[in-house]
């Protein structure tokens, strides 16, 4: 039934408004604030925009889980530069506060970029297009990481960043990424199954990219043949992404 009616909406061109018109009601139906010490927190519609909902609390423990998901898979104590690709609103940013290298995050959504840069003075932010390039020297980070972004860009957009954010690694490089792996197999329709146990990576509403309702969906097979081009594949842990719940993390080294 949801898909049917996501289909209406296409076919009448009023997806994208009436997504628009969800991420507002979830803004303003949202959880609880909550008292936080550190950095403030982001207003509702920029919390729904990154997490899907605008709890508080959720936005915290979500954030420190996928902080300590990278630190898990990462030697923090050997980095001196970090880019968070794709930080929205700093959910995991923040929790940057103490590292004493330099933090910068880049996000296509302006006004998260502006709230960043005037609540999260520990770092650097820089909005980006849709496209390549970003407004950063090659070779300039030990690690970037990019939480649940390539789950939302069209098959060329996402081998496009891909090549981006390896232009921006150092020889040696970490990139971390996380995906919608096989734990995501019961929201594909059969035909979608069969092409993501063949290997293919499979994207749904593909009009609508860089949204969260633009959904793809991630195979070992692509992850290994395709998406680690030009890196060592070092590692993948299914649902090991553990503040985006059941996506899968990967680990991989620029060559």
């Amino acid at each position: 039934m949801k898909r049917r009616l996501l289909r209406l909406l296409e076919r009448a061109r009023l997806l994208g408004p009436a997504f628009r018109g969800w991420e507002a009601w979830r803004a303003l139906h949202g959880g609880r604030r909550v008292a936080v010490e550190g950095p403030p927190l982001p207003p509702r519609r920029l919390m729904v925009r990154v997490a899907g909902t605008a709890d508080a609390d959720w936005f915290l423990r979500g954030g420190r889980a996928a902080y300590d998901a990278i630190a898990a898979h990462v030697p923090l104590g050997e980095l001196e530069t970090v880019l968070d690709f794709g930080c929205g609103c700093g959910r995991v940013t923040r929790w940057w506060h103490e590292f004493p290298g330099s933090i910068v995050g880049a996000d296509l959504d302006p006004r998260a970029i502006a709230w960043c840069r005037r609540s999260l003075p520990f770092g650097r932010f820089e909005a980006n297009g849709l496209t390549p390039p970003l407004a950063l020297a090659d070779g300039r980070f030990d690690l970037v990481y990019a939480l649940s972004v390539f789950t939302h860009l069209t098959p060329d957009l996402q081998l496009a960043w891909r090549d981006e954010l390896r232009r921006v690694l150092r020889p040696g490089g970490l990139l971390l990424v996380t995906t919608h792996g096989r734990s995501y197999l019961p929201r594909l329709a059969p035909e979608e199954r069969e092409r993501f146990e063949a290997g293919e990576l499979v994207v749904r509403w593909t009009d609508l990219p860089g949204t969260n309702l633009c959904s793809a969906y991630h195979p070992e097979d692509y992850l290994r043949q395709t998406f680690a081009a030009g890196f060592a594949f070092a590692a993948l842990e299914p649902e090991g992404a553990r503040g985006n719940p059941t996506q899968d993390l990967v680990l991989l080294r620029k060559e």
